[in-house]
């Protein structure tokens, strides 16, 4: 079968996706290009990441992992057994996905998979997480924020999980903002200002956010007509659309079940702009209260050491295949001149148009 390439780039940095099914290939595209440049190219023999469908690997290597010592850990919601050889070859296995990887020190991260899509999804994560690694390398962090820009100027919003990160950059999104991230971003220090970059990822947007801010129906109408959104959404989310339910879903431990948006579909199903990068400008820390009219609270909150994402605290993406350095940049320079920015503190209720307002004029 022959073989594509994608050529992804953000910043000064690359890295290329190689497989033997276009699927692989043209998921990255879609995955990648609102946010970082993705482009074809020609099959790369240096490629960063090599992706291909070959069920015959997974067997040998899955059984390989199995038959030595190995760690488990959880990657990206899903069980994977570790295996590293002295030598420094890492090999792993994903049994739920069907899903093997083998990284050599010096060489490409091999992924194998039986069926095309859970390729395109690990392809995508590790590609991100190559580039990731030579962001860090760097001088780039990550931040737990999410992120708007207008006239290359960022608002940043941060909080704990349920504060309403993604609430207020879709609420400043649809006023006409261009939306960069909903819950990370790249962020670095150049000179004296800090400069942001987007990480591409499906967006969640629970259903009641999406009825509250008037996607609903045309969300729905695209899934009635067999158009899809991004597979890593639970199956209930989809019923819910086929059958016209708005209320909120939930797991047993209390978390969200979202509709799954591509970064295209942003633009594509719900007319959002989106932004590559920017400088930070203004900063906001929010928490939304049902019944309440929007009000600035009195509260000295500040961007502290656990508003970043460090290899030691990373909950999702483990640094499974070495990718990041060793040494990573401290947060004590980005700190110094995130808290020099304007920030305010707020509470925000449900009416979507107060919330917006005064956001716009908070913002501005």
């Amino acid at each position: 079968m022959p073989q594509t390439s994608v050529r992804i780039a953000t910043a000064a940095q690359a890295a290329t996706v190689t497989s033997n099914s276009p699927v692989v290939t043209d998921w990255a595209l879609r995955y990648f290009g609102p946010w970082w440049n993705a482009t074809s190219t020609a099959p790369d023999a240096d490629a960063a990441v090599i992706a291909d469908v070959n069920a015959d690997r997974v067997t040998k290597i899955a059984q390989r992992v199995a038959d030595h010592s190995h760690q488990q850990t959880v990657y990206a919601n899903s069980r994977m057994l570790v295996d590293r050889d002295d030598d420094g070859t890492v090999l792993a296995s994903q049994p739920d996905d069907k899903l093997v990887y083998q990284a050599e020190p010096g060489g490409p991260l091999h992924i194998y998979g039986c069926e095309d899509v859970p390729v395109a999804l690990a392809a995508a994560r590790l590609t991100r997480e190559v580039l990731r690694g030579q962001l860090v390398t760097d001088g780039w962090t990550i931040l737990h924020a999410s992120a708007v820009v207008r006239d290359g100027q960022t608002v940043l919003t941060l909080g704990d999980k349920g504060a309403g990160k993604t609430t207020v950059g879709l609420l400043l999104a649809r006023a006409g903002w261009q939306l960069l991230a909903n819950d990370r971003v790249f962020i670095r220090r150049e000179d004296d200002q800090l400069r942001v970059l987007s990480w591409p990822s499906a967006a969640a947007i629970g259903l009641g956010l999406l009825d509250a801010l008037g996607w609903y129906d045309q969300v729905r109408e695209r899934v009635q007509r067999g158009e899809q959104l991004h597979p890593t959404q639970h199956h209930k989310v989809t019923d819910a659309l086929h059958s016209g339910s708005r209320t909120p879903l939930w797991k047993d431990s209390g978390k969200e079940l979202k509709p799954q948006f591509f970064p295209d579909q942003l633009a594509t199903w719900l007319g959002l702009a989106l932004a590559a990068e920017g400088h930070a400008a203004r900063i906001l820390f929010p928490q939304i209260t049902p019944g309440t009219e929007p009000v600035l609270r009195d509260e000295g909150r500040a961007v502290g050491a656990g508003d970043f994402f460090t290899a030691g605290t990373e909950d999702r993406y483990p640094d499974v295949f070495d990718l990041l350095p060793a040494d990573l940049p401290g947060t004590e320079p980005l700190l110094e001149l995130l808290g020099e920015l304007p920030r305010h503190a707020m509470v925000l209720g449900h009416d979507v148009k107060a919330n917006t307002d005064f956001l716009q004029r908070i913002a501005a």
